[in-house]
Formats: C-alpha cells, structure tokens, sequence
C-alpha cells in the first residue's frame, strides 16, 4: 500500500496583538499542526484558538516546546543541561495538554522548536532529556526528530526509551553530506522555487535520493515532511505539494 510523509506546520505562534504565519489558511491542507506552548512564541488565548482550529479541521495536534526565548524566537541556543531541558519540555507539554482536554481531544506528538530541535539533534544527552519528558508524560507519543543520514545512534535511544520516532524531512531545505540542514546564512539553503520544492517532496515520498550541498547522495527516512504558511506563496507550495501526494496514492 502506498504511503507518503504526514504534512506537519508551525502554528499557533502569535503573541498578544502580534500576528504570525496564515494558520486558517493553511490548516485545511495538513495532517499536523506543531502549536507553539508559549515558551519561544504563543499565549494561553493563541493556543486555545489553534487548538480549536486543529479540531474543527480534524488535524493532529503535537507540542512544539522550546527555549524560553520570546524575543529570539526560540531560535538561539541556551546553556540548559538535559535535566532542565526534560523539565521545560514537560512544561510545555502539560500546558498544551490542559488546553486539549478543555477542547475535547489530546496531543498526537511532540516536535521540539528552532535551537532546541537542532542542539538536541547534535547532543546524544540533550536529546535523551527531552525523550524522558515524553516517556513521563506519555510513553505512546511519538517524538519527532530531524532524519539524517544516520539515524542509528537516535533509534537505539529511542528504543532504549520505549518511544516512538517519527523522522522529519523538509521540501523547501537544502541538505548537507550528513543529511542535516544547510545553514540558512549559507546562499541556496532555502529553496524557494514551487517547481524544486514540490519535486524534492515527491523524492521524499517515493524515498528516493537526495542530492546533497556536496554532491553527493543522500537517502533520508520520511515519516512527515515540514512545510510552512507564513505567506502566500508557501500556501500554494503546500497545496502544491498535498495534489502531488494524492496523486502518489491514486497511482
């Protein structure tokens, strides 16, 4: 039987009066909303909108946690050992889950957000921490990761743990040798053509190789692919790449 990765997205992550990224427009189009618990971005009143949103569109819904960094977005590192690490994101999930039950349903998953989900790609033990949130609050809740090219060493924790892994990918991300994301400071790291995005989604899919920064070729596991809706043009790549998905399932 045919499959293709679970669409997952950013959302929830208006603060107050401050608004960001399309979450109506965008949340009809995908299998997973990531809602931002109120660490890096969110409010209680943002979170319980987008939870309501996620259920009126029968969309799965994940904690995204991360740093406590409001004014960087979550996006820069911080010095937090694996035990506060654990602990915030246990925060973080717990918030959101309140908020899920007021509204009649539960998390699916855990993503963690921005510097967070790439430190802990990097640190075996801050990546151990954030899976005994997980594990504690809800041993069944998949914890997405970030796919590499080897992702032996995070499966082995993993099953250590007694969690569930979904590997992520992106469409509109160039890749390095190792299967990790080209740094958005380095020129062609975001595609930003519907035509390569949509074609990199489908390689994703069929699990077919990438070519890497490097040349060389890269094959990465595929439980879900990220894509956004911050703008218009991302809202049609979206639909662009859910036509080509359903016409994989059809073929």
């Amino acid at each position: 039987m045919t499959t293709v990765p679970l669409l997952n997205c950013d959302m929830g992550e208006s603060f107050g009066n401050w608004k960001l990224g399309l979450d109506d427009e965008v949340m009809p189009h995908v299998d997973c909303a990531n809602i931002a618990c109120g660490y890096h971005a969110s409010d209680p009143h943002v979170m319980r909108r987008t939870v309501e949103l996620a259920v009126e569109h029968g969309v799965r819904i994940g904690a995204h946690p991360g740093y406590p960094d409001l004014m960087g977005f979550g996006r820069r590192s911080m010095a937090c050992s694996p035990a506060e690490a654990e602990d915030m994101v246990l925060y973080q999930i717990g918030a959101l889950a309140g908020i899920c039950q007021a509204a009649g349903t539960s998390l699916s998953y855990v993503k963690p957000h921005g510097a967070l989900y790439n430190d802990m790609t990097a640190d075996m033990a801050l990546l151990e921490g954030v899976m005994r949130a997980v594990a504690s609050y809800d041993v069944h809740l998949p914890l997405m990761v970030m796919s590499t090219a080897d992702p032996g060493p995070t499966r082995e924790l993993a099953n250590r743990m007694g969690i569930t892994l979904w590997f992520e990918t992106f469409a509109d991300r160039a890749y390095d040798g190792r299967g990790r994301l080209v740094s958005r400071r380095e020129p062609g790291a975001v595609h930003h053509d519907q035509e390569t995005i949509v074609s990199q989604a489908v390689a994703l899919a069929r699990g077919e190789a990438l070519t890497a920064n490097d040349g060389t070729t890269l094959v990465l596991p595929a439980d879900t692919l990220c894509v956004h809706g911050d703008n218009p043009e991302s809202i049609a790549a979206v639909k662009a790449i859910r036509e080509a998905f359903e016409e994989l399932l059809s073929a």
